[in-house]
C-alpha cells in the first residue's frame, strides 16, 4: 500500500504525461478536456486564464503562459474566462495519489482548513512551520495556501451568486470571506466584474435555478468529473451499504438518487446526488453529477462539496488509471467493459472506519441508539451517524470501543490530508482490528488509490492503481 510518485519533474509538469510547454500548447490547441484541472493557460494580450478545453479561438503560442493552479494564474493578474469557467474544472487527480506535504496540504485546503483555522492551523496539522508550508506550496504550485484558499472562496462565491437568490452580503460570509470589502475586491480581481454583474451573467439555466436556490430549497450544483464515469457501480455500492436514518437510495438503476446526512464544521447538511447514465466518452470527455445540498450554515458549502467529491471519486484521472490497467492481460477486457470505473471514498472518514468494522446492520443499530437526531428530519433521513466520542462512551469494550476511542482522542487521524502510512500504523495498534478492515479503511476513508489487501493477487504492474484494479474484479464478479 504505497503512495506512488514518479521521480523527476514537479507534480504539475508530470500530470497526464504533459511534461513540457509545447505539449501543453498542443493540448490547448486540440481543446483536450482530459487535461482540464491538470494545468491552466493564460493569454497575455487579453489578461484571461482558461482551461485547456476552452472553446475560444486558440491564442498564438508566444502570447500563452501556463500555470499549475488557478490561484497561480490569479496571482499573476489574470482573470477567469467567462466562457469556459476554469474555476469549475475537476480538481487535480494528483492530490488523490500523493501523500507528501503538498498533496496533504491541498486536500486540507480543499476541505476548508485554511478558511477555518488559517495557515497556522494548516501548518500545525501537517507538522511543519507556516513558512515551510508557504515555501513548498509556492515552489511547486505557484501559489501559497492563502492564495489557494482565496481561489476556492471565489469559486464558492460564484456558485452561490449564480445558483441562489441569497443577498450578496450573506453570500460574502458564506463563501468564507472575512468582510464584504474583501469579497468585492476578490470577485473583481478574479472575474473582472462586480458580484451583481457576476450574478447577472449567469446562464439562463443558472438564473432559473437561482429562483429556486433558497436555504429551504437547497443549493443546486453540478459536480464535474474528468473523462468517462461509471455511475452504476458507485450507486450499486452505496445502495448495498446504505444505513437507514443516515442514507437512502431511491429510484431505478440509471436514474437513482443518493441522499445522506452530513456533519459539517459549522452545522449539518443533507445532500442529494443523482445518477446519470455512463458519461464522458466520445469527442467531448467529461461531465457531471447533479446534486443539491441543504445546509443549516452556508459556510459549510465548500466542505460539503469536497466531501461529496471524495465519496464519488470525482477528481480521479480515468485516463491514467485505464491506461495502466488496460495494459494488463487479465484486466484489459474488464477496463474495456467499464471505462472510467471509480474507487468510491467516504463522506465522513471516521464514520466509514466504524462501518467497515461493524457492517451495515450493526451500524444501523448504532444510529438508532447513539445517533444525533436532526433538528429538521427530511423523510427517512433522521439522524447523523454517532461521533466517535459518543460511541466510545456507549460502547467502551471490545474492538469497536477501542477504535472509537482512538478516533476520538486523535490516536487515529483519518481526516483530509491525514498521513496514510501513519494512520495505518495507528490502526494496526487497535486491538482486534484485522488487516482486511485496515485495508478497507485505507482505501475508502483515506482515499488511497493503491491498496493491496490481504488475499487477492495484486501484481506491481497494477500500481499505483491497485484499488481500482480490485474494483474491476469485483464489478466482474471475480472478487467479493
Amino acid at each position: 500500500m504505497s503512495d506512488f510518485r514518479q521521480p523527476g519533474l514537479p507534480g504539475w509538469r508530470r500530470l497526464g504525461g504533459v511534461t513540457d510547454e509545447d505539449s501543453r500548447y498542443e493540448a490547448v490547441r486540440s481543446r483536450d478536456a482530459r487535461f482540464d484541472g491538470a494545468f491552466f493557460f493564460a493569454v497575455e494580450t487579453t489578461g484571461i486564464y482558461c482551461r485547456p478545453s476552452c472553446p475560444a479561438v486558440t491564442p498564438r503560442r508566444h502570447n500563452v503562459r501556463f500555470f499549475p493552479t488557478a490561484a497561480a494564474a490569479q496571482g499573476s493578474g489574470f482573470r477567469a474566462c467567462r466562457r469556459c469557467r476554469p474555476d469549475a474544472v475537476p480538481g487535480s487527480a494528483e492530490w488523490n495519489v500523493r501523500a507528501d506535504v503538498v498533496g496533504r496540504a491541498m486536500r486540507m485546503i480543499a476541505d476548508g482548513v485554511v478558511d477555518r483555522e488559517g495557515v497556522a492551523g494548516l501548518a500545525a496539522r501537517l507538522g511543519y512551520s507556516a513558512r515551510q508550508v508557504q515555501r513548498q506550496l509556492t515552489a511547486e504550485l505557484g501559489a501559497g495556501p492563502v492564495a489557494l484558499a482565496r481561489a476556492q472562496r471565489a469559486h464558492a462565491a460564484r456558485v452561490l451568486l449564480q445558483t441562489t437568490c441569497l443577498p450578496v452580503t450573506e453570500i460574502a460570509f458564506a463563501s468564507g470571506f472575512a468582510s464584504v470589502r474583501q469579497f468585492n475586491d476578490t470577485v473583481r480581481a478574479v472575474y473582472a466584474t462586480t458580484p451583481s454583474g457576476l450574478r447577472a451573467s449567469a446562464p439562463r439555466g443558472g438564473r432559473t435555478a437561482a429562483r429556486a436556490g433558497t436555504p429551504s430549497a437547497g443549493i443546486p450544483l453540478r459536480l464535474a468529473h474528468r473523462g468517462p464515469y461509471q455511475a452504476g457501480p458507485v450507486f450499486d455500492l452505496l445502495q448495498r451499504e446504505a444505513v437507514p436514518g443516515v442514507e437512502e437510495v431511491s429510484g431505478t438503476p440509471g436514474t437513482r438518487t443518493y441522499r445522506r446526512t452530513l456533519r459539517l464544521p459549522y452545522g449539518t447538511g443533507i445532500a442529494a446526488v443523482g445518477e446519470r447514465p455512463h458519461t464522458g466518452s466520445g469527442a467531448h470527455p467529461g461531465g457531471w453529477l447533479d446534486a443539491r445540498v441543504h445546509l443549516t450554515d452556508l459556510r459549510d458549502l465548500t466542505t460539503a462539496v469536497q466531501r461529496l467529491r471524495r465519496l464519488f471519486d470525482l477528481d480521479a484521472d480515468p485516463y491514467a488509471v485505464d491506461g495502466r490497467l488496460g495494459a494488463d492481460v487479465r484486466l484489459a477486457p474488464l477496463v474495456a467493459a467499464r471505462p472510467g470505473l471509480r474507487s468510491p471514498g467516504a463522506a465522513d472518514p471516521d464514520e466509514l472506519a466504524v462501518r467497515a468494522l461493524v457492517g451495515r446492520d450493526e451500524a444501523a443499530e448504532l444510529v438508532r441508539r447513539c445517533g444525533k437526531r436532526l433538528d429538521a428530519p427530511c423523510g427517512t433521513l433522521t439522524h447523523l451517524f454517532p461521533e466517535p466520542g459518543v460511541l466510545a462512551g456507549a460502547e467502551p469494550d471490545g474492538t469497536l470501543g477501542a477504535l472509537a476511542a482512538a478516533l476520538a482522542d486523535g490516536t487515529v487521524r483519518l481526516g483530509p490530508g491525514a498521513d496514510r502510512d501513519a494512520a495505518e500504523d495507528a490502526l494496526t495498534t487497535v486491538p482486534g482490528l484485522d488487516e482486511r478492515t485496515v485495508a478497507a479503511i485505507r482505501t475508502r476513508a483515506l482515499g488511497d488509490p493503491d491498496v493491496a489487501p490481504p488475499g487477492p493477487d495484486t501484481p506491481d504492474s497494477w500500481r499505483p492503481w491497485r484499488s481500482y484494479a480490485l474494483n474491476h474484479l469485483r464489478a466482474a464478479g471475480e472478487l467479493e
